[in-house]
This record gives structure tokens, C-alpha cells and sequence, in this order.
């Protein structure tokens, strides 16, 4: 498992995980940040990029915030798909 905190950028043009930027993941993502939707983008996000079910994302904190913790469940392998610091 991995714990990794990231920046959300919701209404951007399209979904794709930026960069780093510090310590932080920058995502972006088409949604808005409203009833959740950012929050599940950026979800299908990560687990697009790490080739993993929704399952194995999940946010847990900052739901109602931009920077948030996400915690990601897969062999270490999996991890080098993130782009590099």
C-alpha cells in the first residue's frame, strides 16, 4: 500500500496526472468539485495510470478540499508507473 498526497485541479481540460510539484501529485481533472464528481475523476484517474480496479484508489482525506490523501493498494512494481519525482 501507498499513501500519497496530491493537489486536485478540478474544470481542467482534460484528465491526466501532471507532474509533482514538492511533495504533492498534481491531477487534473474535467469535473467540477461538486457532489463528489472531482473526487471520483480523480480516482479513474490514478487507477488508469496505475493499471488497477477503482477499488484499489481511494481517498482518504480531504474530500471537500484540493489537497487530499490517497491511498493506493498494489504490489510496489506498480508504483514506478507514477511519474518520477
Amino acid at each position: 500500500m501507498l499513501r500519497i498526497q496530491i493537489k486536485v485541479i478540478p474544470r481542467s481540460s482534460r484528465d491526466r496526472v501532471i507532474g509533482w510539484v514538492g511533495n504533492r501529485l498534481k491531477v487534473a481533472v474535467t469535473s467540477a468539485p461538486e457532489r463528489g464528481k472531482a473526487n471520483e475523476a480523480v480516482i479513474e484517474v490514478l487507477a488508469r495510470l496505475l493499471g488497477l480496479n477503482r477499488s484499489a484508489v481511494r481517498i482518504v482525506a480531504g474530500e471537500a478540499n484540493p489537497l487530499k490523501t490517497v491511498e493506493i493498494d498494489a504490489p510496489p512494481a506498480v508504483f514506478q508507473l507514477l511519474p518520477p519525482r
